[in-house]
């Protein structure tokens, strides 16, 4: 059984304080969680205040994107030895913000997967479809083409360790959601893709969250399902008791 990752990603909000009093109450209520691995992903500004916070605590911690050099001439970018200096075990990559409002591609993404995961982190694939996309029915064909884009050139061993969230673009910060049946359907499509690409043995290893509006009222029935191995949580993550509402929606 794989095991649930649910991570909150903090996106540009909050002020120091702010971040480190969430970081707090984040870690003071998740002491008892043993069924799930809990990461906050917050701005790269705060990470250290957070990480300081968060030291000896079962919640692990990322940053939300980083580039693929090493180091260099790149203003106003972080690498990802910057990211694992701060403690980072998590690094999101090619958020459907980044793709659509700063526009990454799918090479961008690719390249950005292979310098986490060669640099010992764990990249968050971020995948999923817009609402026209949707609506001509290619949702199917665009999370294969981003899924397959991404892992371009990563071996089979390298693959075991990664993370997929499928992300509906419809469905992010419009209180709109991606039914559970819809999910799931995406979900089981996406682990074909991976046993396409490398073998069952890897797709079955490999989790693949949902995101998109999960709150705690709709978690129960969105982790419920067989393929969806947890969530990644973007505006309720910014309230613990929303935040560890979701992490009690998880089976035991």
């Amino acid at each position: 059984m794989r095991r649930a990752l649910i991570a909150g990603n903090w996106k540009m909000n909050l002020d120091r304080a702010g971040a480190i009093s969430l970081a707090k109450g984040v870690a003071e209520q998740a002491r008892e969680v043993d069924h799930a691995d809990l990461a906050v992903i917050p701005p790269s500004v705060y990470v250290d205040a957070v990480a300081s916070v968060l030291q000896g605590s079962n919640v692990a911690w990322g940053v939300q994107n980083v580039y693929w050099k090493p180091n260099g001439a790149f203003t106003g970018e972080i690498s990802v030895a910057m990211a694992k200096d701060l403690g980072c075990r998590y690094v999101v990559i090619g958020h459907s913000e980044r793709r659509h409002i700063l526009g990454e591609s799918d090479e961008d993404v690719n390249n950005k997967v292979h310098a986490v995961i060669d640099g010992g982190l764990v990249p968050i694939i971020c995948v999923g479809e817009t609402l026209e996309e949707r609506e001509k029915e290619r949702t199917l064909v665009v999370v294969e083409r981003q899924t397959l884009a991404a892992l371009a050139g990563v071996s089979a061993d390298k693959a075991r360790g990664v993370v997929l969230a499928y992300e509906p673009v419809w469905a992010i910060g419009t209180g709109k959601n991606a039914t559970p049946a819809q999910a799931e359907e995406v979900h089981v499509a996406l682990r074909k893709v991976l046993a396409g690409r490398y073998n069952r043995e890897i797709a079955e290893a490999i989790r693949i969250q949902y995101g998109g509006s999960v709150k705690p009222d709709n978690a129960r029935e969105l982790l419920s399902q067989p393929n969806i191995d947890g969530a990644l949580v973007g505006g309720a993550s910014l309230k613990v008791d929303q935040f560890l509402g979701i992490v009690a929606g998880l089976s035991r």
